[in-house]
């Protein structure tokens, strides 16, 4: 498949390295890079950075570069692809094992507050998505949730894990929650009002505590935890960009640099030292 787009206005050096990265997107996809989406070119970048250890810092940028260049002189200005980060972040997010997540699921001796932990867990929730779930949005048939107006005020739909089904069925049925998942205190008028923060900051520095976990838990790091187990578990980076409700890519990949995959799992000396 050769690249469709005939390039203008550039030295000569520029345009052969943008054709020469053109040409390798298109031969990737079996198809000229202008009729690619912008996930489809983004999927394509980081598959390249997973698949090789030192990816040319100079091949993102030709290949971006040279998709820009092609879509304004296209007049495609509904596409814009962003350039992926060569830098290593700054600062990672804790991460939590599965163990010690499986410690803190169990620790709360209420199948409510074993519910909130399990809902930020087995769907990756932020801790705003989490207090709006309605009952509404529960879909057991589908195995399916509903997350309305998430961050950026966008909808996404997440998988129900069926342990989360059972625990949710029986805490409605003897429970009764009224129009949110988790109800918290009524107003002084007695309407029902969604579970606060501070409950859920309460929680889990209660279960933090019972375990003797010495990491800062936080919500937040149940979703790190989350999208980080996903990936080792072998979920593709564009899937788990979806689930999260991530505008762009550049967010999820971070949790390329902590996830122990198979490919590029990091030991130490010490491991082999002593195999001898």
């Amino acid at each position: 498949m050769q690249v469709s787009i005939e390039l203008s206005g550039k030295s000569t050096s520029t345009l052969t390295n943008y054709a020469r990265c053109l040409a390798h997107l298109a031969m990737h996809y079996d198809c000229s890079p202008e009729l690619l989406d912008v996930e489809q070119v983004e999927s394509y970048l980081y598959k390249i950075k997973i698949e090789h250890k030192t990816p040319s810092e100079s091949f993102f940028k030709h290949t971006v570069y040279g998709l820009r260049y092609v879509y304004k002189i296209l007049g495609m200005k509904d596409k814009h692809i962003s350039l992926p980060s060569l830098e290593f972040p700054k600062k990672l997010p804790v991460v939590m094992s599965k163990e010690e997540v499986r410690q803190m699921l169990k620790s709360p001796k209420l199948l409510k507050h074993r519910l909130i932990l399990g809902m930020l867990y087995g769907c990756g929730l932020r801790r705003f998505e989490l207090l709006n779930v309605e009952l509404k949005d529960l879909d057991f048939n589908r195995k399916m949730l509903h997350i309305v107006q998430g961050k950026g005020r966008k909808d996404r739909y997440v998988p129900l894990p069926d342990i989360l089904i059972r625990g949710l069925k029986t805490y409605i049925a003897s429970e009764r929650p009224v129009k949110w998942l988790f109800n918290g205190r009524p107003d002084k008028e007695g309407k029902p009002t969604p579970y606060s923060e501070n409950g859920i900051q309460w929680v889990i520095r209660e279960a933090r505590k019972n375990t003797g976990q010495l990491k800062e838990i936080t919500a937040h790091i149940f979703r790190h935890s989350y999208a980080t187990h996903l990936l080792e578990d072998g979920l593709d980076i564009m899937s788990i960009k979806d689930l999260l409700g991530h505008a762009s890519i550049a967010t999820t990949m971070v949790y390329l640099h902590v996830a122990r995959l198979e490919k590029h799992r990091f030991f130490s000396p010490l491991d082999t030292l002593y195999k001898d």
